[in-house]
């Protein structure tokens, strides 16, 4: 008998790339979005699509038992429509807060109540990261105790998720912690936010550009969560190219990537108004992540092993 995987958030940025590789690999898969018209798309991966919203315990829970999963995978977010501008953080934000917390409570009841035995939510490594210390952490670093005003909720959303994920009785759970994505849907993809911020030069070298990042092409980000289904312990992975690099190496080498201008360099003073706190503390202070645990423990590496080799060829 098939293996039954049941995604929820089909329709995002992962979960498109998600489910050809689910049907290929054998599995019986449901695919859930929130709008209707995407139930097509959904059907055309080889996947039985259906209408949901997270946030509705019910229905949630109907839609879960109905499908008794074997496993259920936890990619519902509010990313889409996010314009990249750090001084809108907390507001982007808002509703995937609510997915991280309330709607993972609704999919892991109802996953435990069908009976599934692995539950596999995403997560996120980069700004969380405590600041200090190592440049590069591991998943048992703990997350930034003091994170800016702007993505405090964030940041206890994911500390939310992945501790309910990983402790729940009755079901193996994994939280995903992928890097900063780009590819197809995301705000490093054609129309992106991220990118078109880059391209508008809206997003300054600062202070030398420290802080590091840690990238993850869409795809290597889909084929990792592939490989949770069937292999790894419960816990958390960082899922994440094998190069992380300071703002001052990427940016300048993604803007010339798409034929942009250089950055501009501007002083914290004139740049702090500009981006915010958090915009401050992603482009001179944050840590990458290393992705040795899942290489180990997954079985899994990036098709990209550097951001430098996916901006040339995987942004679109």
């Amino acid at each position: 008998m098939k293996k039954r995987v049941f995604v929820a958030g089909a329709s995002g940025a992962i979960g498109r790339r998600l489910l050809p590789l689910l049907v290929a690999a054998g599995f019986e898969v449901t695919g859930t979005t929130t709008t209707p018209a995407k139930i097509a798309t959904i059907e055309a991966a080889g996947a039985r699509g259906i209408v949901l919203d997270g946030l509705d315990l019910a229905s949630v829970g109907r839609a879960v038992s109905e499908a008794h999963p074997d496993v259920v995978i936890h990619e519902l977010t509010s990313l889409a429509a996010m314009g990249g501008n750090p001084r809108k953080f907390g507001q982007d934000f808002a509703t995937t807060n609510r997915l991280r917390t309330e709607g993972t409570d609704h999919l892991l009841a109802a996953a435990v109540a069908a009976g599934a035995q692995r539950f596999i939510a995403q997560s996120y490594t980069g700004w969380p990261n405590e600041p200090t210390g190592s440049l590069i952490k591991v998943e048992t670093d703990p997350l930034d105790p003091t994170p800016a005003a702007a993505s405090l909720k964030t940041v206890e959303a994911i500390r939310y998720l992945e501790n309910a994920v990983t402790h729940t009785a009755g079901i193996d759970g994994m939280a995903l912690r992928y890097g900063s994505l780009y590819g197809p849907g995301t705000g490093l993809g054609k129309g992106g936010g991220l990118l078109e911020m880059v391209a508008g030069r809206r997003f300054p070298l600062v202070a030398g550009g420290a802080g590091v990042w840690s990238f993850c092409d869409v795809d290597d980000a889909a084929a990792a969560t592939v490989a949770a289904v069937t292999h790894g312990k419960p816990g958390i992975y960082n899922i994440v190219d094998d190069q992380p690099a300071p703002v001052s190496r990427w940016l300048p080498y993604l803007a010339e990537s798409i034929g942009a201008k250089p950055p501009m360099r501007l002083p914290a003073w004139i740049a702090g108004p500009l981006v915010g706190d958090m915009g401050m503390s992603m482009i001179t202070r944050i840590r990458g992540s290393s992705n040795a645990k899942a290489r180990e423990e997954l079985a899994w590496q990036p098709s990209y092993s550097s951001w430098r080799q996916g901006f040339e060829s995987g942004l679109e």
